[in-house]
Formats: structure tokens, C-alpha cells, sequence
């Protein structure tokens, strides 16, 4: 059922994780902008993967990526019931101040694409009045034409070449910010590209977290299910499942072929 990404990562539902640490995946972030690379870092959860088991073209986009990082704790299960491992769960809402640190005393310029109008400059003013030093050389709202050949779609391309940036985060949500990195990445002048998610909405204050004790012990989805229960009800009550029996299903599956 699953095609299996060749790689020292852990293969979950066909997707390859790169077994990362956050100083390890800043290391990489350094070696892409100093190579000057056209490099894509994604980021994948539970959602993420059931997404992939239904759309193959993300499957194989985030097969293609240079990076597929994990932000997750139910991914990390996933990795060790499948009989790998995931030192470390990256997710946005925590590694943004992160990555905001690390650019700065690195002097990577970043870019901020995505969410409503004003979130994102709200964003950056954020991350800026903690992190002095930090350039983010641009930044731009989510709601735009994103079809490839729009006037919307190439104002923002241009915009976003024009800074030239280190890093560019996108934030529309999955699978739509990592559609867009797969229809435009050749056209953008950025060393590396990153899928982002809510991340904006959380920097600017827009979206809540869970408490600590959730957010830090595998329950963010809980925490987000009950600030967003309209939203967000399907991906968890439905989703989880779904994802935890896709993976009993690869467990067996491997067990099937070992005992050939």
C-alpha cells in the first residue's frame, strides 16, 4: 500500500522522518544557506500523514523534500511501535522562537508568508521585539489567488524574490502551503523553504495553546481540540484513530515479511 522513501529515517505510513534534534535540523538550516541551496524542510503530524495516505501527490512531495521533520508526539509513537526513533518532537508553536534565536545570531534573514492580513506583520513585530537583531525582511498574508498563474500569485513571488530571503516560512495550513512550495519552489529565490501551519496565528497571539501539561506530554491535540472544537473535531476524533490503525496495519505488515 505504501511506497517505502529510501533513507537513515524512520518510514511511517510510507513517509521517511529524518531522526533530528532541533540542533541538528538548525545545522542543516546553516548548510543549506551557506551552499546556497534550494532546500524544502517539512514538518509532519498525524494530520499530515493521513493527508498523505489520501492525496499520493503529497505523498511523494514529502517524499521529495530535503528534510521531513517531526512534529508530533503520535508520530513519534508511530516511529516506535514501527521499531524506530524520534529523539525529538519539533513543533512550530515552540521551535519559532527557536528558529527566530538562531537566525539572529546567525544573520539569516527570514520571510513570513501566510494567515490573515495583519498576522503576519504582527508576527514578525513579535519575534523582532524579542529578538532584537532578528531581519525579517518581508511579510505577506495567506489570502491571495495561490493559483500558479494568477497576478495574487505572482505579486507575492515577486515580493518574496525581491527580499531574497534565508528562510521563508509559509503558513497556510496543510496540504495547501505544501501545494503551493510544490507549484511555485523553482521560482522562488529562498535558500530554504519551510510548511509552517498555524504558526503565525501562535506568535501573534491569534491562537491559543494548551496548557504546559498538555501541550509537554502528547495531549497538543487535545488542548487544540478543545480551544477549536468546531474546526478541528474531525481531524482528531476521526483522524487519530485512523492514523493508529494505519499503523497497526504497517506493524503487521512488517511482521508478515519478517516471518517469510
Amino acid at each position: 500500500m505504501f511506497s517505502e522513501k529510501v533513507s537513515e529515517g524512520v518510514s511511517v505510513l510510507g513517509i521517511g522522518v529524518d531522526p533530528l534534534t532541533v540542533p541538528e535540523l538548525h545545522g542543516r538550516i546553516a548548510d543549506a544557506v551557506q551552499a546556497e541551496d534550494r532546500a524544502t524542510f517539512l514538518h509532519v503530524n498525524v494530520h499530515a500523514l493521513n493527508l498523505a495516505c489520501r492525496h499520493p501527490w503529497l505523498h511523494d512531495y514529502l517524499n521529495s523534500a530535503d528534510l521531513v521533520v517531526c512534529d508530533g508526539a503520535g508520530v513519534q509513537l508511530a516511529a516506535r511501535l514501527l521499531g524506530g526513533r524520534l529523539p525529538a518532537r519539533i513543533t512550530y508553536a515552540d521551535w519559532i522562537w527557536q528558529l527566530a534565536a538562531f537566525a539572529e545570531r546567525e544573520g539569516f534573514t527570514m520571510f513570513l508568508l501566510g494567515a490573515r492580513p495583519g498576522v503576519a506583520r504582527e508576527a514578525a513585530r513579535r519575534l523582532e521585539e524579542r529578538h532584537s537583531r532578528l531581519d525579517i525582511v518581508g511579510c505577506h498574508h495567506g489570502y491571495f489567488d495561490h493559483r500558479l498563474d494568477s497576478a495574487d500569485n505572482h505579486r507575492v513571488l515577486e515580493a518574496i524574490n525581491a527580499a531574497s530571503p534565508d528562510i521563508l516560512i509559509t503558513a497556510f495550513g496543510m496540504p495547501l502551503q505544501e501545494r503551493w512550495l510544490a507549484d511555485n519552489r523553482v521560482r522562488l529565490d529562498v535558500r530554504v523553504a519551510l510548511a509552517g501551519g498555524a504558526v503565525l496565528d501562535y506568535v501573534s497571539g491569534r491562537l491559543a495553546r494548551g496548557p504546559r501539561w498538555m501541550t509537554d506530554n502528547g495531549l497538543e491535540w487535545l488542548a487544540r481540540l478543545l480551544i477549536e472544537p468546531g474546526r478541528l473535531w474531525r481531524r482528531y476524533l476521526v483522524g487519530n484513530p485512523q492514523f493508529l490503525g494505519r499503523v497497526v496495519l504497517q506493524r503487521l505488515r512488517m511482521r508478515f515479511r519478517l516471518s517469510q
